[in-house]
Protein backbone atom coordinates (compact mmCIF):
# COMPACT_ATOMS: atom_id res chain seq x y z
CA UNK A 1 0.00 0.00 0.00
CA UNK A 2 1.37 3.42 -0.96
CA UNK A 3 0.77 6.63 0.99
CA UNK A 4 0.77 9.77 -1.11
CA UNK A 5 1.18 12.54 1.43
CA UNK A 6 0.36 16.13 0.56
CA UNK A 7 0.30 17.15 4.22
CA UNK A 8 1.38 15.50 7.41
CA UNK A 9 -2.14 15.64 8.70
CA UNK A 10 -2.84 12.46 6.70
CA UNK A 11 -0.10 10.74 8.69
CA UNK A 12 -2.08 11.01 11.92
CA UNK A 13 -4.32 8.17 10.75
CA UNK A 14 -1.34 5.98 10.00
CA UNK A 15 0.17 6.50 13.46
CA UNK A 16 -2.95 6.75 15.57
CA UNK A 17 -2.80 3.06 16.52
CA UNK A 18 0.90 3.17 17.36
CA UNK A 19 1.08 5.65 20.23
CA UNK A 20 3.33 3.31 22.23
CA UNK A 21 6.21 3.86 19.84
CA UNK A 22 9.47 4.04 21.79
CA UNK A 23 12.15 6.69 21.49
CA UNK A 24 14.53 5.74 18.72
CA UNK A 25 18.10 6.81 18.15
CA UNK A 26 18.30 10.55 18.48
CA UNK A 27 19.26 13.01 15.83
CA UNK A 28 22.74 14.38 16.35
CA UNK A 29 24.40 17.56 15.10
CA UNK A 30 28.08 17.87 14.31
CA UNK A 31 29.64 21.32 14.75
CA UNK A 32 32.86 22.06 12.90
CA UNK A 33 34.83 24.74 14.84
CA UNK A 34 37.28 26.37 12.54
CA UNK A 35 39.99 28.92 13.18
CA UNK A 36 39.97 31.50 10.39
CA UNK A 37 42.90 33.32 9.07
CA UNK A 38 43.30 35.74 6.17
CA UNK A 39 45.59 37.76 3.92
CA UNK A 40 46.23 41.42 3.31
CA UNK A 41 48.09 42.65 0.23
CA UNK A 42 50.54 45.13 1.71
CA UNK A 43 52.86 45.18 4.67
CA UNK A 44 55.32 47.45 6.43
CA UNK A 45 58.49 46.58 8.32
CA UNK A 46 60.36 48.10 11.19
CA UNK A 47 63.87 46.99 11.96
CA UNK A 48 66.88 47.14 14.22
CA UNK A 49 69.67 48.77 12.25
CA UNK A 50 73.33 48.21 13.07
CA UNK A 51 74.69 51.38 14.72
CA UNK A 52 77.90 53.12 13.84
CA UNK A 53 80.75 52.47 16.24
CA UNK A 54 81.48 56.23 16.27
CA UNK A 55 78.27 57.01 18.19
CA UNK A 56 78.47 57.47 21.90
CA UNK A 57 77.08 54.71 24.06
CA UNK A 58 74.32 56.90 25.50
CA UNK A 59 73.17 58.08 22.08
CA UNK A 60 73.47 54.55 20.75
CA UNK A 61 71.31 53.16 23.52
CA UNK A 62 68.68 55.90 23.14
CA UNK A 63 68.44 55.65 19.35
CA UNK A 64 68.56 51.89 19.30
CA UNK A 65 65.77 51.51 21.81
CA UNK A 66 63.67 54.03 19.90
CA UNK A 67 63.99 52.00 16.73
CA UNK A 68 63.54 48.76 18.61
CA UNK A 69 60.25 50.07 20.00
CA UNK A 70 59.14 51.30 16.59
CA UNK A 71 59.44 54.99 17.58
CA UNK A 72 61.22 57.97 16.00
CA UNK A 73 63.24 57.81 12.78
CA UNK A 74 60.51 58.99 10.45
CA UNK A 75 62.72 58.22 7.52
CA UNK A 76 62.37 54.51 8.09
CA UNK A 77 58.64 54.75 7.32
CA UNK A 78 59.44 55.94 3.83
CA UNK A 79 60.99 52.60 2.99
CA UNK A 80 57.94 50.56 3.82
CA UNK A 81 54.24 50.33 3.08
CA UNK A 82 51.69 52.11 5.30
CA UNK A 83 49.48 49.01 5.63
CA UNK A 84 51.59 46.60 7.66
CA UNK A 85 50.25 43.44 9.22
CA UNK A 86 51.52 42.90 12.75
CA UNK A 87 51.70 39.46 14.34
CA UNK A 88 48.16 39.59 15.72
CA UNK A 89 46.49 41.40 12.79
CA UNK A 90 43.67 39.68 10.93
CA UNK A 91 45.16 37.85 7.96
CA UNK A 92 48.76 37.60 9.16
CA UNK A 93 48.54 33.87 9.88
CA UNK A 94 47.10 33.24 6.42
CA UNK A 95 49.95 35.18 4.90
CA UNK A 96 52.53 33.14 6.84
CA UNK A 97 50.88 29.91 5.74
CA UNK A 98 51.13 31.01 2.10
CA UNK A 99 54.79 31.88 2.56
CA UNK A 100 55.37 28.42 4.05
CA UNK A 101 53.10 26.10 2.03
CA UNK A 102 52.65 22.65 3.41
CA UNK A 103 52.64 19.63 1.19
CA UNK A 104 49.15 19.02 -0.03
CA UNK A 105 47.41 15.90 1.13
CA UNK A 106 46.25 13.24 -1.26
CA UNK A 107 42.82 13.78 -2.74
CA UNK A 108 40.11 11.64 -1.20
CA UNK A 109 38.83 8.84 -3.42
CA UNK A 110 35.32 9.33 -4.78
CA UNK A 111 32.60 7.81 -2.58
CA UNK A 112 31.51 4.33 -3.52
CA UNK A 113 28.02 2.95 -3.94
CA UNK A 114 26.44 6.32 -4.61
CA UNK A 115 23.07 6.67 -6.30
CA UNK A 116 21.29 9.56 -7.92
CA UNK A 117 19.05 11.30 -5.40
CA UNK A 118 15.46 11.71 -6.63
CA UNK A 119 14.35 15.25 -7.42
CA UNK A 120 10.63 14.45 -7.45
CA UNK A 121 8.50 12.32 -5.08
CA UNK A 122 8.67 8.55 -5.69
CA UNK A 123 5.98 5.96 -5.26
CA UNK A 124 6.45 2.72 -3.35
CA UNK A 125 7.67 0.72 -6.36
CA UNK A 126 10.20 3.38 -7.28
CA UNK A 127 11.62 3.47 -3.75
CA UNK A 128 11.85 -0.35 -3.83
CA UNK A 129 13.82 -0.17 -7.06
CA UNK A 130 16.16 2.51 -5.71
CA UNK A 131 16.89 0.41 -2.66
CA UNK A 132 17.64 -2.62 -4.84
CA UNK A 133 20.14 -0.60 -6.87
CA UNK A 134 21.92 0.63 -3.75
CA UNK A 135 25.00 -1.37 -2.72
CA UNK A 136 25.85 0.30 0.59
CA UNK A 137 26.15 -1.59 3.84
CA UNK A 138 24.36 0.95 6.05
CA UNK A 139 20.63 1.13 6.60
CA UNK A 140 19.23 2.47 3.32
CA UNK A 141 16.42 4.51 4.89
CA UNK A 142 18.79 6.31 7.28
CA UNK A 143 21.38 6.86 4.57
CA UNK A 144 18.99 8.24 1.98
CA UNK A 145 17.29 10.55 4.50
CA UNK A 146 20.69 11.89 5.56
CA UNK A 147 21.55 12.57 1.92
CA UNK A 148 18.26 14.40 1.39
CA UNK A 149 19.02 16.62 4.38
CA UNK A 150 22.62 17.21 3.32
CA UNK A 151 21.62 18.35 -0.16
CA UNK A 152 18.54 20.26 1.03
CA UNK A 153 16.25 18.20 -1.16
CA UNK A 154 12.58 18.90 -1.66
CA UNK A 155 10.28 18.35 1.32
CA UNK A 156 7.91 16.44 -0.97
CA UNK A 157 10.66 13.93 -1.84
CA UNK A 158 11.37 13.35 1.85
CA UNK A 159 7.65 13.02 2.52
CA UNK A 160 7.33 10.30 -0.10
CA UNK A 161 10.25 8.48 1.57
CA UNK A 162 8.43 8.52 4.92
CA UNK A 163 5.22 7.30 3.28
CA UNK A 164 7.14 4.36 1.81
CA UNK A 165 8.76 3.55 5.19
CA UNK A 166 5.40 3.79 6.98
CA UNK A 167 3.76 1.47 4.43
CA UNK A 168 6.43 -1.18 5.03
CA UNK A 169 6.37 -0.93 8.83
CA UNK A 170 2.70 -0.83 9.73
CA UNK A 171 2.72 2.94 10.01
CA UNK A 172 5.79 3.09 12.25
CA UNK A 173 8.50 5.61 11.43
CA UNK A 174 11.66 5.74 13.51
CA UNK A 175 12.41 8.87 15.51
CA UNK A 176 15.63 9.67 13.69
CA UNK A 177 13.87 9.63 10.29
CA UNK A 178 11.19 11.94 11.63
CA UNK A 179 13.80 14.38 12.95
CA UNK A 180 15.62 14.42 9.62
CA UNK A 181 12.37 15.23 7.88
CA UNK A 182 11.81 17.99 10.42
CA UNK A 183 15.27 19.37 9.60
CA UNK A 184 14.28 19.72 5.94
CA UNK A 185 10.99 21.39 6.85
CA UNK A 186 12.82 23.91 9.02
CA UNK A 187 15.39 24.61 6.31
CA UNK A 188 12.69 25.26 3.71
CA UNK A 189 10.55 27.18 6.26
CA UNK A 190 7.59 24.84 5.78
CA UNK A 191 5.88 26.06 8.93
CA UNK A 192 2.68 24.01 8.53
CA UNK A 193 4.71 20.82 8.22
CA UNK A 194 6.80 21.76 11.27
CA UNK A 195 3.62 22.15 13.32
CA UNK A 196 2.34 18.77 12.13
CA UNK A 197 5.57 17.06 13.18
CA UNK A 198 5.45 18.94 16.47
CA UNK A 199 1.96 17.59 17.18
CA UNK A 200 3.06 14.05 16.36
CA UNK A 201 6.11 14.32 18.62
CA UNK A 202 4.07 15.75 21.51
CA UNK A 203 1.70 12.80 21.25
CA UNK A 204 4.41 10.16 21.04
CA UNK A 205 7.33 11.24 23.22
CA UNK A 206 7.51 12.55 26.75
CA UNK A 207 10.85 14.15 25.95
CA UNK A 208 13.03 14.64 22.91
CA UNK A 209 16.75 14.75 22.27
CA UNK A 210 18.54 18.10 22.06
CA UNK A 211 18.48 18.10 18.25
CA UNK A 212 14.73 17.61 18.16
CA UNK A 213 14.09 20.47 20.58
CA UNK A 214 16.44 22.73 18.64
CA UNK A 215 14.72 22.11 15.31
CA UNK A 216 11.22 22.54 16.72
CA UNK A 217 12.19 25.85 18.30
CA UNK A 218 13.69 27.04 15.01
CA UNK A 219 10.56 26.04 13.14
CA UNK A 220 7.96 27.33 15.57
CA UNK A 221 9.33 30.88 15.93
CA UNK A 222 8.10 31.68 12.42
CA UNK A 223 4.52 30.68 13.24
CA UNK A 224 1.69 32.17 15.28
CA UNK A 225 2.51 29.49 17.85
CA UNK A 226 5.98 30.94 18.51
CA UNK A 227 5.40 31.12 22.26
CA UNK A 228 5.40 27.31 22.37
CA UNK A 229 9.09 27.55 21.48
CA UNK A 230 9.55 29.12 24.92
CA UNK A 231 7.92 26.05 26.46
CA UNK A 232 10.40 23.84 24.63
CA UNK A 233 13.21 26.02 25.99
CA UNK A 234 11.90 25.24 29.47
CA UNK A 235 11.96 21.53 28.63
CA UNK A 236 15.63 21.81 27.66
CA UNK A 237 16.40 23.46 31.00
CA UNK A 238 15.17 20.32 32.80
CA UNK A 239 17.98 18.40 31.11
CA UNK A 240 20.80 20.87 30.56
CA UNK A 241 21.63 24.54 30.13
CA UNK A 242 20.24 25.67 26.77
CA UNK A 243 22.77 26.69 24.14
CA UNK A 244 23.33 30.26 22.87
CA UNK A 245 21.68 29.07 19.65
CA UNK A 246 18.53 28.05 21.55
CA UNK A 247 18.37 31.49 23.12
CA UNK A 248 19.07 33.16 19.81
CA UNK A 249 16.14 31.39 18.17
CA UNK A 250 13.73 32.30 20.96
CA UNK A 251 14.94 35.91 21.02
CA UNK A 252 14.57 36.13 17.26
CA UNK A 253 11.03 34.75 17.58
CA UNK A 254 10.13 37.32 20.23
CA UNK A 255 11.49 40.20 18.13
CA UNK A 256 9.78 38.91 14.98
CA UNK A 257 6.52 39.03 16.92
CA UNK A 258 7.21 42.46 18.48
CA UNK A 259 7.53 41.19 22.06
CA UNK A 260 10.68 43.10 22.99
CA UNK A 261 10.24 42.54 26.75
CA UNK A 262 10.44 38.77 26.33
CA UNK A 263 13.48 39.19 24.09
CA UNK A 264 15.39 41.24 26.67
CA UNK A 265 14.36 38.85 29.45
CA UNK A 266 15.77 35.93 27.49
CA UNK A 267 18.97 37.87 26.81
CA UNK A 268 19.51 38.53 30.51
CA UNK A 269 18.80 34.88 31.27
CA UNK A 270 21.41 33.85 28.72
CA UNK A 271 24.01 36.08 30.38
CA UNK A 272 23.07 34.73 33.81
CA UNK A 273 24.27 31.30 32.66
CA UNK A 274 27.65 32.85 31.68
CA UNK A 275 26.93 32.01 28.06
CA UNK A 276 28.41 34.14 25.27
CA UNK A 277 25.55 35.36 23.06
CA UNK A 278 25.80 34.81 19.33
CA UNK A 279 26.70 37.93 17.37
CA UNK A 280 23.56 37.49 15.28
CA UNK A 281 21.54 37.71 18.50
CA UNK A 282 23.08 41.07 19.33
CA UNK A 283 22.64 42.21 15.74
CA UNK A 284 18.92 41.43 15.96
CA UNK A 285 18.51 43.90 18.84
CA UNK A 286 20.17 46.66 16.81
CA UNK A 287 18.06 45.85 13.75
CA UNK A 288 14.88 45.96 15.83
CA UNK A 289 15.88 49.26 17.45
CA UNK A 290 16.10 51.24 14.20
CA UNK A 291 13.99 54.44 14.41
CA UNK A 292 12.81 53.58 17.94
CA UNK A 293 12.84 56.61 20.25
CA UNK A 294 13.19 54.87 23.59
CA UNK A 295 16.00 55.89 25.95
CA UNK A 296 15.73 52.65 27.91
CA UNK A 297 16.12 50.56 24.75
CA UNK A 298 19.01 52.76 23.59
CA UNK A 299 20.82 52.29 26.90
CA UNK A 300 20.52 48.53 26.54
CA UNK A 301 22.10 48.69 23.10
CA UNK A 302 24.95 50.79 24.48
CA UNK A 303 25.44 48.13 27.15
CA UNK A 304 25.78 45.55 24.37
CA UNK A 305 28.64 47.61 22.92
CA UNK A 306 30.36 47.62 26.32
CA UNK A 307 29.78 43.86 26.47
CA UNK A 308 31.64 43.54 23.15
CA UNK A 309 34.48 45.58 24.62
CA UNK A 310 34.73 43.69 27.91
CA UNK A 311 34.75 40.31 26.16
CA UNK A 312 36.88 41.40 23.20
CA UNK A 313 34.23 40.37 20.69
CA UNK A 314 34.17 41.73 17.16
CA UNK A 315 31.06 42.18 15.02
CA UNK A 316 31.04 41.03 11.44
CA UNK A 317 30.60 43.41 8.54
CA UNK A 318 26.79 43.14 8.44
CA UNK A 319 26.54 43.59 12.22
CA UNK A 320 28.77 46.68 11.99
CA UNK A 321 26.44 48.03 9.32
CA UNK A 322 23.46 47.42 11.66
CA UNK A 323 25.23 49.36 14.43
CA UNK A 324 25.95 52.22 12.03
CA UNK A 325 22.34 52.26 10.80
CA UNK A 326 20.98 52.33 14.35
CA UNK A 327 23.20 55.20 15.46
CA UNK A 328 22.30 57.24 12.39
CA UNK A 329 18.59 56.53 12.90
CA UNK A 330 18.35 57.75 16.52
CA UNK A 331 16.11 60.84 16.37
CA UNK A 332 17.82 64.09 17.31
CA UNK A 333 21.26 62.56 17.92
CA UNK A 334 22.88 63.38 14.54
CA UNK A 335 25.39 60.52 14.51
CA UNK A 336 27.43 59.94 11.37
CA UNK A 337 29.34 56.72 10.73
CA UNK A 338 31.99 55.61 8.28
CA UNK A 339 34.14 52.55 7.77
CA UNK A 340 37.83 53.28 8.04
CA UNK A 341 41.23 52.15 9.32
CA UNK A 342 43.59 53.22 12.08
CA UNK A 343 47.05 54.54 11.26
CA UNK A 344 50.20 53.06 12.75
CA UNK A 345 50.29 56.07 15.06
CA UNK A 346 46.89 55.03 16.48
CA UNK A 347 45.03 57.92 14.85
CA UNK A 348 41.66 57.26 13.19
CA UNK A 349 41.62 58.20 9.51
CA UNK A 350 37.91 58.93 9.82
CA UNK A 351 37.79 61.51 12.60
CA UNK A 352 41.39 62.07 13.67
CA UNK A 353 40.93 60.81 17.24
CA UNK A 354 43.67 58.70 18.81
CA UNK A 355 42.80 55.19 19.91
CA UNK A 356 43.57 53.76 23.34
CA UNK A 357 47.20 52.74 23.76
CA UNK A 358 48.19 49.10 23.54
CA UNK A 359 50.57 49.64 26.48
CA UNK A 360 49.36 48.79 29.96
CA UNK A 361 49.16 51.42 32.64
CA UNK A 362 51.39 50.84 35.70
CA UNK A 363 48.31 49.70 37.65
CA UNK A 364 47.23 47.30 34.91
CA UNK A 365 50.75 45.90 34.62
CA UNK A 366 51.10 45.23 38.35
CA UNK A 367 47.66 43.59 38.41
CA UNK A 368 48.54 41.36 35.44
CA UNK A 369 51.98 40.54 36.82
CA UNK A 370 50.46 39.28 40.06
CA UNK A 371 47.91 37.16 38.22
CA UNK A 372 50.51 35.65 35.87
CA UNK A 373 52.89 34.85 38.72
CA UNK A 374 50.13 33.17 40.72
CA UNK A 375 48.01 31.44 38.06
CA UNK A 376 50.57 30.65 35.33
CA UNK A 377 53.97 30.35 37.01
CA UNK A 378 52.91 28.90 40.37
CA UNK A 379 49.54 27.38 39.48
CA UNK A 380 49.87 26.34 35.84
CA UNK A 381 51.50 22.95 36.37
CA UNK A 382 49.21 21.35 33.80
CA UNK A 383 50.84 23.49 31.10
CA UNK A 384 54.51 23.18 31.93
CA UNK A 385 57.10 20.49 32.37
CA UNK A 386 59.70 21.38 34.94
CA UNK A 387 60.50 20.78 38.58
CA UNK A 388 60.05 23.10 41.57
CA UNK A 389 63.81 22.90 42.09
CA UNK A 390 64.60 24.07 38.58
CA UNK A 391 62.00 26.83 38.71
CA UNK A 392 63.54 28.06 41.98
CA UNK A 393 66.99 27.96 40.35
CA UNK A 394 65.70 30.11 37.50
CA UNK A 395 63.99 32.59 39.83
CA UNK A 396 67.28 33.09 41.69
CA UNK A 397 69.03 33.50 38.34
CA UNK A 398 66.63 36.29 37.31
CA UNK A 399 66.86 38.07 40.67
CA UNK A 400 70.64 38.17 40.40
CA UNK A 401 70.55 39.94 37.02
CA UNK A 402 69.50 43.47 36.10
CA UNK A 403 66.12 43.77 34.34
CA UNK A 404 66.23 42.51 30.77
CA UNK A 405 65.19 44.46 27.66
CA UNK A 406 64.42 41.36 25.60
CA UNK A 407 63.79 37.76 26.68
CA UNK A 408 64.43 35.29 23.84
CA UNK A 409 63.05 31.78 23.49
CA UNK A 410 66.33 30.43 22.19
CA UNK A 411 65.16 27.09 20.84
CA UNK A 412 62.11 28.69 19.23
CA UNK A 413 64.17 31.39 17.50
CA UNK A 414 66.82 28.90 16.39
CA UNK A 415 64.21 26.87 14.52
CA UNK A 416 62.65 29.84 12.70
CA UNK A 417 64.76 29.18 9.59
CA UNK A 418 64.75 25.40 9.04
CA UNK A 419 67.32 25.45 6.22
CA UNK A 420 69.95 27.12 8.42
CA UNK A 421 71.90 25.66 11.33
CA UNK A 422 70.12 26.33 14.63
CA UNK A 423 73.14 27.72 16.47
CA UNK A 424 73.95 29.96 13.47
CA UNK A 425 70.45 31.47 13.48
CA UNK A 426 70.45 32.06 17.22
CA UNK A 427 73.96 33.51 17.18
CA UNK A 428 73.11 35.95 14.37
CA UNK A 429 69.93 37.15 16.07
CA UNK A 430 71.65 37.64 19.42
CA UNK A 431 74.60 39.38 17.76
CA UNK A 432 72.37 41.91 16.02
CA UNK A 433 70.40 42.67 19.17
CA UNK A 434 73.56 42.91 21.30
CA UNK A 435 74.83 45.69 19.03
CA UNK A 436 71.83 47.77 20.16
CA UNK A 437 73.16 47.79 23.74
CA UNK A 438 70.10 45.88 24.93
CA UNK A 439 70.20 43.56 27.91
CA UNK A 440 69.36 40.13 26.52
CA UNK A 441 68.20 36.92 28.11
CA UNK A 442 68.38 33.70 26.09
CA UNK A 443 66.39 30.77 27.41
CA UNK A 444 67.47 27.39 26.09
CA UNK A 445 67.87 23.75 26.96
CA UNK A 446 70.96 21.84 27.91
CA UNK A 447 71.13 19.81 24.69
CA UNK A 448 71.87 23.08 22.83
CA UNK A 449 75.31 23.07 24.48
CA UNK A 450 76.23 19.65 23.08
CA UNK A 451 78.41 20.10 19.99
CA UNK A 452 76.93 18.64 16.80
CA UNK A 453 75.88 19.36 13.23
CA UNK A 454 73.01 21.61 14.30
CA UNK A 455 74.64 23.13 17.38
CA UNK A 456 78.21 24.43 16.97
CA UNK A 457 80.11 25.01 20.19
CA UNK A 458 81.84 28.20 18.97
CA UNK A 459 78.52 29.77 17.94
CA UNK A 460 76.89 28.94 21.26
CA UNK A 461 79.90 30.42 23.06
CA UNK A 462 79.31 33.67 21.13
CA UNK A 463 75.69 33.63 22.29
CA UNK A 464 76.78 33.28 25.93
CA UNK A 465 79.24 36.16 25.58
CA UNK A 466 76.58 38.57 24.34
CA UNK A 467 73.57 37.57 26.43
CA UNK A 468 72.69 36.18 29.82
CA UNK A 469 71.76 32.54 29.24
CA UNK A 470 69.80 29.99 31.20
CA UNK A 471 69.72 26.41 29.93
CA UNK A 472 66.97 24.32 31.46
CA UNK A 473 66.69 20.54 31.58
CA UNK A 474 65.74 19.01 28.26
CA UNK A 475 62.33 17.94 29.54
CA UNK A 476 61.37 21.47 30.59
CA UNK A 477 59.25 23.89 28.63
CA UNK A 478 60.56 27.42 28.08
CA UNK A 479 57.30 29.41 28.12
CA UNK A 480 56.82 29.77 31.90
CA UNK A 481 60.45 30.88 32.23
CA UNK A 482 60.02 33.40 29.42
CA UNK A 483 56.90 34.88 31.01
CA UNK A 484 58.51 35.02 34.44
CA UNK A 485 61.61 36.80 33.16
CA UNK A 486 59.60 39.34 31.16
CA UNK A 487 57.17 40.11 33.96
CA UNK A 488 59.94 40.35 36.55
CA UNK A 489 62.00 42.70 34.33
CA UNK A 490 59.23 45.25 33.96
CA UNK A 491 56.75 46.68 31.48
CA UNK A 492 59.50 47.63 29.01
CA UNK A 493 60.74 44.06 28.48
CA UNK A 494 59.84 42.49 25.13
CA UNK A 495 59.82 38.80 24.24
CA UNK A 496 60.79 36.99 21.05
CA UNK A 497 58.97 33.72 20.40
CA UNK A 498 56.59 32.27 17.85
CA UNK A 499 54.55 30.66 20.62
CA UNK A 500 51.14 32.32 20.97
CA UNK A 501 50.81 31.27 24.64
CA UNK A 502 47.15 30.38 24.41
CA UNK A 503 47.58 27.67 27.06
CA UNK A 504 48.97 30.21 29.50
CA UNK A 505 46.19 32.66 28.73
CA UNK A 506 43.72 29.87 29.51
CA UNK A 507 45.29 29.53 32.99
CA UNK A 508 44.08 33.04 33.80
CA UNK A 509 40.71 32.61 35.41
CA UNK A 510 38.70 35.67 34.47
CA UNK A 511 37.93 37.57 31.28
CA UNK A 512 39.47 40.83 32.49
CA UNK A 513 42.85 39.24 33.17
CA UNK A 514 42.81 37.32 29.91
CA UNK A 515 42.12 40.55 28.03
CA UNK A 516 44.98 42.33 29.82
CA UNK A 517 47.30 39.42 29.04
CA UNK A 518 46.45 39.56 25.35
CA UNK A 519 46.89 43.34 25.38
CA UNK A 520 50.31 42.92 27.00
CA UNK A 521 51.20 40.21 24.51
CA UNK A 522 50.31 42.36 21.50
CA UNK A 523 52.48 45.18 22.85
CA UNK A 524 55.48 43.04 23.79
CA UNK A 525 55.81 40.04 21.47
CA UNK A 526 58.21 40.52 18.56
CA UNK A 527 58.32 38.34 15.46
CA UNK A 528 61.28 38.07 13.08
CA UNK A 529 59.96 38.17 9.54
CA UNK A 530 62.86 38.39 7.11
CA UNK A 531 63.33 35.14 5.25
CA UNK A 532 67.13 35.28 5.13
CA UNK A 533 69.50 36.56 7.76
CA UNK A 534 71.58 39.42 6.38
CA UNK A 535 72.90 42.74 7.62
CA UNK A 536 69.81 43.58 9.64
CA UNK A 537 67.08 41.82 11.56
CA UNK A 538 63.53 42.79 10.54
CA UNK A 539 60.54 42.59 12.86
CA UNK A 540 56.88 43.07 12.24
CA UNK A 541 55.77 46.30 13.85
CA UNK A 542 54.06 46.31 17.23
CA UNK A 543 50.70 48.09 17.11
CA UNK A 544 50.46 51.33 19.09
CA UNK A 545 46.72 51.03 19.80
CA UNK A 546 44.41 48.52 21.43
CA UNK A 547 41.84 46.80 19.22
CA UNK A 548 38.67 46.93 21.31
CA UNK A 549 35.37 48.79 21.19
CA UNK A 550 35.98 52.25 22.67
CA UNK A 551 34.14 55.54 23.18
CA UNK A 552 34.78 59.14 24.19
CA UNK A 553 31.10 60.02 24.60
CA UNK A 554 30.74 61.89 21.32
CA UNK A 555 32.47 59.14 19.34
CA UNK A 556 32.57 55.36 19.09
CA UNK A 557 35.21 53.23 17.42
CA UNK A 558 34.30 49.61 16.78
CA UNK A 559 36.71 47.11 15.18
CA UNK A 560 34.92 44.65 12.92
CA UNK A 561 35.63 41.59 10.78
CA UNK A 562 35.56 42.02 7.04
CA UNK A 563 33.59 39.42 5.13
CA UNK A 564 36.50 38.88 2.72
CA UNK A 565 39.19 38.37 5.38
CA UNK A 566 39.66 35.15 7.30
CA UNK A 567 40.79 35.89 10.83
CA UNK A 568 42.32 33.39 13.23
CA UNK A 569 40.91 33.34 16.74
CA UNK A 570 44.01 34.98 18.24
CA UNK A 571 44.09 37.79 15.67
CA UNK A 572 42.32 41.15 15.76
CA UNK A 573 40.53 43.03 12.97
CA UNK A 574 42.19 45.82 10.99
CA UNK A 575 38.98 47.56 9.90
CA UNK A 576 36.99 49.97 12.08
CA UNK A 577 33.58 51.59 12.23
CA UNK A 578 34.01 55.24 13.22
CA UNK A 579 30.91 56.91 14.67
CA UNK A 580 31.01 60.63 15.41
CA UNK A 581 28.22 62.82 16.75
CA UNK A 582 27.79 66.11 14.94
CA UNK A 583 27.96 69.20 17.13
Amino acid sequence: MTYNLFGFRSFHKVWKSNLNLGLGSGYSHVCLLTDYCGLRKQQRWFYLATLSSQNTKAKSLRNAKAKYLGEGDEGSDKQVSSHSLHLFAAGSAKKRSQMNPQSEGHALPPPRNTIQLPTTPLNSEEWDKLKEDWEGKANFENWISSQLVHFHSSVDVAKSLLAWVAAKNSGIIEYNLLVKYLSLCVFHKQTAEVIDVYEIMKARYKSLDFGGYKLLIQGLIHSDRWREALLLLEEIKKIMIPSPQNYNDCIQGALLNQDVNVAWKLYQELLSYDLIPLLKTLKAFFDFGKDIKDDQYSNKLINILFYLRDNQLYPGESFAQSIKTWFESVPGEQWKGRFTTIQKSGQCLGCGKTMESIHLSPEEYEFLKGKVMRDVIDGGDQYKKTTPKELARFQNFVKNHPPFDIAIDGLNVAKMFPKLRESQVLSNVVSHLAKQNLRLLVLGRKHMLVHGSRWRRNEMEEVQKQASCFFADNISKDDPFLLYAAMHSGNHCKIITKDLMRDHKACLRDVKTQRLFFKWQQGHQLEIINRFLGSKIIFQHIPSHDTVVQTTGDSWHIPYDEDTVERCSYEVPTKWLCLHRKT
